[in-house]
């Protein structure tokens, strides 16, 4: 199909002397065929194509046309969806159900089908940044394969974000000069749960941190020993279980957890227990300020490329959604993840100073979680 600026409003880019246009993307979109404004037409650069799901399926299949990412409608999903996913996956296509206007129906349809993500609204260079960004996590997924999140690529091939200057020699210094006033502190800490009850003084758990990177996570024990073995018992308690719109929970924590010591709870509410962290800090497994560091359990469920920004930041003893939720009935998994990607997006000195000096009224919270 021969396109010029007469077909469509958007812009076109000619090479030199030529009057063939120069895409550097493909995108197609699904089931807009009713209307003439989502015929085929250029975007800049980008080249987008009307079809259906049963040509594009062959034409992935084949390998004739390369595809930078597929918009589908939510009201064309037939039984070939599934089919598409599947190769959008082995391709590393990125797979997103779009609606002109917000739908909450075809958000919630996205989800139970698995996309990539739900777009809606104008078609922006911020969403074409997004379409890239999905498509590299694709790409390392696929390189992965089966294997532990222990396993990472090499750092300048994974996907990054930039951090302010100078941070990690600011992680050293506080926590170093923090660990050295606390040390006395620390010390009586250790003796009074060695003194209450049988166990570790401290709690050491595999997190994954920034790039699904697993390390050891400290912190005081609070609990009775083995209370990781009553986990899924509890399950019916989990409070983001209240205030998810989607079944499949991610996050867990229990209001007034039965396996926490007496002990436990005061250092817990007013995050004592917290402390050890500063080690890993100066190891340089996680920073003062980013995004908490997840259990495996729970870190192997965020594998969604539209949420995986949170583990491009680094890990972090406080972060945006402690000070701005923590405590609070209200949050949902979808809203602490919001936070967290927020955060990854927007890092800065400033900020981090913003976290850290807010941190202190979020410690002192009344809520026992």
């Amino acid at each position: 199909m021969n396109l010029n600026v007469n077909d469509s409003p958007m812009s076109v880019v000619y090479e030199a002397n030529t009057h063939t246009p120069t895409f550097t993307q493909n995108i197609v979109k699904i089931g807009f065929s009713d209307s003439s404004i989502e015929n085929d037409y250029a975007q800049g650069t980008v080249h987008f194509i009307n079809s259906t799901l049963t040509k594009i399926i062959s034409e992935i299949k084949a390998g004739s046309t390369e595809y930078d990412a597929v918009l589908l409608n939510p009201a064309s999903v037939t039984a070939e969806a599934d089919q598409l996913k599947a190769l959008a996956a082995q391709k590393a296509i990125p797979y997103i159900f779009y609606t002109p206007k917000f739908d909450q129906a075809a958000k919630d349809l996205a989800h139970r089908m698995g996309a990539d993500e739900y777009h809606y609204g104008a078609i922006t260079t911020a969403f074409f940044k997004r379409v890239d960004f999905i498509k590299k996590l694709k790409l390392y997924k696929i390189e992965r394969g089966n294997k532990p999140y222990t396993t990472v690529r090499a750092h300048e091939e994974v996907p990054t974000i930039k951090l302010w200057t100078l941070k990690r020699a600011f992680d050293i210094l506080v926590s170093l000069t923090a660990l050295l006033f606390l040390s006395p502190l620390l010390l009586a800490i250790a003796v009074v749960i060695k003194l209450e009850s049988k166990g570790p003084i401290f709690y050491i758990s595999k997190r994954a941190g920034a790039g699904y990177k697993i390390f050891n996570f400290y912190k005081f024990r609070s609990m009775r020993t083995g209370a990781d073995k009553d986990l899924q018992k509890l399950q019916h308690l989990n409070q983001y279980a209240e205030n998810s719109t989607n079944s499949d929970n991610v996050f867990f924590k229990i209001k007034n957890d039965p396996r926490v010591t007496r002990v436990g709870n005061f250092i817990r509410n007013t995050s004592l227990d917290e402390i050890p962290q500063l080690f890993n800090v100066l190891k340089g497994d996680m920073s003062l300020v980013g995004n908490r560091p997840l259990p495996l359990y729970e870190a192997e469920k965020l594998t969604k490329d539209q949420i995986a920004w949170r583990f491009l930041a680094p890990a972090g003893i406080t972060g945006l959604w402690q000070v701005t939720k923590r405590g609070r009935g209200e949050m949902s998994p979808e809203e602490r993840i919001a936070l967290d990607m927020e955060y990854a997006m927007k890092n800065s000195f400033w900020l981090d100073m913003k976290i850290l000096f807010s941190t202190v009224p979020a410690l002192l919270q009344k809520e026992q979680v």
